[in-house]
């Protein structure tokens, strides 16, 4: 209540309030100066008013008194329960951790007035979660109530917290939040094979690198606490299987490495063990984490093919071997059992001429008829054993049959040579140099020996001079010459049995000067040069004969038309 000195009770003064909240939260009545609250007023929305008032005269409106300021503060009353910051909370802590572990903290404010009483004090308690987890009432941190909690047991937990303001006591407001809680992951569990004995069954023509089989161990936790190694520990055969774990399912893939053989073992013997990659030192006193396992394989029988005691043949022949000549043998057997009887074929596919065949039983590869090296020096075979007791069971061998040289052909000359001589040619004059050829290939090489024919040694205008190198030269053994001459050369090789050929060569007289230059040949050395006989030359000439007529002709015609 506000009053004026100058106020007697008569009415004359009146009260006039101005500031913060004046006329809409604080009315004061203008004849007594009583000030009161026109509704709820909320110390957390504001704490305190400035207000002024001020006494006038009812009539006069002039001021009676300097203007007063006061001050109205909202006392604090407990109106607000405390709120968590958040709702919810999540939180993680390692699965058998020791009691006291810290786990989260949480917070709660209250709006209320923290100088004034205990409205604001907030004590932290657990409502739901006990007895696996606690909470300091003064700091909210939550810990771990129990010791070794599982993972494996119970992963999740729902812990309800409650903040209560007045220090916790009665008639405290309150509020409340949950934390969801869950265990993480240790290494607590060995892995476990989920047999002691796996059994498989594979066959005997599996590859290298097949998977044989696929065992399992299981681990109870999760991620890289349950990754694991698989290994060989004990084999009765050493280095014919492989494991490796399959990271995506942890599984354990047992890998063929090397073939199997029924005949030689039919049964293999493995023990496994399997075990932690990641494992904690903390947990030793849990272990081992490790387990073991046996695992037997069993090799079915497979009708295998028949197996030559080669991958390939080599064999020699004579070219001038006789029919039905044996060249050589092959020879094959049944890995599943060696006393079955085995047939020998061609692959005629390999072989569309006929040239050889094979024993169908001792598997001899002999010649159907003589050979020619010189034709084909290699034949490259192939042939088939099958099996007497299943035909479908069929191998097949290339057989590279190599033809042995025979001197059984002749030389001849290396060329057709062209030789002229002048008509004023001089003896003992070199016209020519003549070699040979031989499609025969003697293991020495080629030795070859020129000479003129018996029948013209007599009468002969030229004679030939073996150079003992494979050359010889032609010379002139007279003086002058007019006509064609031809000069029989024999050549024999140095081969046994000796070969040899009668090759006659053509010589052509030509006009020279005194140099020896040529200067005119007669016809036919002239056609000879060319390359052109005497009839082609004549048909040319009546080639252009006729054309010569023809355009007289056409002329002719041409020249009539244009007279009047």
């Amino acid at each position: 209540q506000l009053h004026s000195d100058s106020d007697r009770g008569d009415g004359s003064v009146r009260y006039v309030l101005t500031g913060d909240g004046a006329g809409t939260i604080f009315k004061i009545d203008e004849k007594s100066g009583d000030i009161h609250a026109t509704k709820r007023l909320d110390r957390e929305e504001k704490a305190y008013y400035i207000l002024y008032a001020k006494a006038i005269n009812r009539f006069t409106n002039a001021a009676l008194e300097g203007q007063s300021e006061f001050i109205i503060k909202i006392h604090d009353i407990n109106d607000n329960e405390p709120k968590f910051t958040r709702d919810p909370y999540t939180a993680q802590v390692p699965e058998m951790s020791d009691i006291g572990t810290s786990v989260i903290q949480v917070t709660a404010t209250d709006a209320d007035d923290a100088t004034y009483g205990n409205s604001a004090r907030v004590v932290y308690s657990i409502l739901e979660g006990q007895p696996y987890f606690s909470v300091d009432p003064e700091t909210g941190l939550v810990k771990t109530a129990l010791p070794g909690m599982d993972r494996e047991v119970k992963e999740n937990y729902q812990v309800v917290i409650q903040a209560k303001d007045m220090a916790g006591q009665m008639g405290g407001l309150s509020g409340t939040t949950t934390v969801s809680i869950t265990l993480s992951d240790v290494n607590d569990n060995p892995p476990r094979f989920t047999k002691t004995l796996y059994e498989f069954r594979v066959p005997e023509s599996l590859e290298p690198g097949s998977v044989v089989g696929v065992v399992r161990a299981l681990d109870a936790d999760i991620g890289e606490n349950a990754q694991m190694d698989y290994r060989i520990i004990g084999s009765d055969g050493p280095g014919v299987f492989e494991i490796a774990a399959n990271r995506s399912t942890q599984d354990g893939v047992i890998v063929l490495r090397k073939p199997l053989d029924f005949e030689k073992k039919q049964q293999f013997g493995l023990r496994l063990q399997v075990e932690n990659v990641h494992i904690n030192p903390r947990f030793f006193s849990m272990g081992p984490f490790r387990d073991e396992a046996s695992v037997k394989i069993t090799v079915e029988d497979v009708d295998e093919l028949p197996v030559f005691e080669r991958p390939s043949y080599i064999m020699e022949v004579k070219e001038d071997a006789p029919k039905n000549t044996v060249l050589g043998s092959v020879s094959a057997s049944d890995p599943d059992d060696k006393r079955s009887p085995i047939r020998y074929t061609i692959d005629w596919r390999t072989d569309m001429d006929r040239v050889f065949n094979v024993h169908a039983g001792n598997g001899s590869v002999y010649v159907l008829r003589q050979l020619d090296r010189e034709d084909n020096a290699w034949h490259n075979i192939s042939v088939m054993a099958t099996e007497f007791n299943n035909p479908q069971q069929v191998s097949r061998v290339p057989v590279y049959v190599r033809v042995l040289d025979v001197n059984d052909n002749a030389p001849a000359f290396a060329t057709n040579y062209e030789t002229f001589v002048c008509e004023n040619a001089k003896a003992n004059q070199r016209i020519q140099t003549i070699s040979a050829t031989d499609p025969d290939e003697p293991l020495a090489g080629h030795r070859f020996f020129f000479s003129l024919a018996q029948e013209a040694a007599g009468k002969a205008n030229f004679s030939v001079r073996d150079n003992k190198d494979n050359t010889a030269w032609i010379l002139t053994r007279r003086n002058g010459y007019s006509s064609l001459q031809s000069v029989p050369v024999v050549i024999s090789d140095g081969d046994f049995p000796m070969q040899s050929s009668t090759n006659t060569l053509t010589i052509r007289v030509c006009s020279c000067d005194r140099e020896g230059n040529m200067k005119l040949c007669n016809a036919e050395a002239l056609t000879a040069r060319a390359g052109l006989s005497t009839g082609a030359l004549v048909a040319i000439l009546l080639c252009v004969l006729i054309l010569l007529i023809a355009a007289w002709i056409w002329s002719t015609q041409r020249a009539h038309q244009h007279q009047p």
